[in-house]
């Protein structure tokens, strides 16, 4: 059985630092956690793991959609864990395009995402946000009382029933009370069978299939066009 934690939010909003912290405070009580991480393109975040003996693996989606690259995984990443003996897995998504679903039921659900991204953008981020069981808000050092506060608000009409943290992610502060909720996550033993908490984004068209041509003579499967 393993202890399965997915960690979503926009790039850049320091996830990989909000994870090395909580693994730190993990570490001190004797828990061994494991990192997948799932990106597009490239991943330099396995150089942080490595260099702190973090057991870890990436998966780089290349031109498919991250999210359908994750769940497409999960099950092997699953297997991957139990077999390295691992008691927590921390699964960590690209979270691209703000509408990614990569939230499992019954799986610890977290977001992280940072108060430099805009008043706004809790609004428009979809499922990795609204159904998250844990918000963390990072950077919060960096802006004004007022501005935290504001953020923290338009959070909570996005997903009123998560806990949401603030931690900083250079100093750590606000990480062990993570690490404590990453210890009382649900055990599994298998992911098969189980439901995501929401569909993922849908994209089936001849753009998908590799069509670069521009035009309605061009376009197939699953096109949507705006209203004039």
């Amino acid at each position: 059985m393993i202890r399965v934690i997915t960690m979503s939010g926009p790039p850049s909003s320091v996830k990989t630092s909000v994870i090395l912290r909580a693994v730190d405070h993990l570490r001190c009580d004797g828990v061994k956690t494991g990192v997948v991480k799932f990106d597009c393109m490239a991943a330099v975040d396995g150089l942080a793991y490595e260099k702190k003996n973090i057991p870890f693996k990436i998966g780089l989606s290349g031109n498919l959609c991250p999210d359908h690259f994750f769940v497409s995984n999960i099950e092997e990443c699953i297997q991957w864990g139990i077999n390295a003996e691992l008691d927590i897995l921390i699964i960590e998504s690209a979270g691209l395009c703000n509408r990614c679903a990569p939230h499992i039921k019954d799986a610890l659900a977290v977001c992280d995402i940072d108060c430099l991204s805009g008043v706004n953008t809790p609004l428009k981020v979809g499922p990795m946000l609204k159904l998250a069981d844990i918000v963390v808000i990072t950077k919060g050092d960096i802006v004004s009382q007022a501005e935290r506060e504001i953020f923290t608000f338009k959070v909570k009409q996005a997903n009123p029933k998560a806990l949401i943290m603030g931690i900083n992610g250079v100093t750590g502060q606000g990480a062990a009370q993570l690490a404590s909720k990453f210890s009382t996550a649900m055990a599994h033993q298998s992911m098969n069978g189980h439901m995501l908490r929401f569909s993922m984004p849908a994209a089936v068209c001849s753009y998908c299939l590799g069509e670069t041509k521009i035009g309605e003579d061009h376009q197939r499967g699953y096109v949507r066009k705006m209203v004039w």
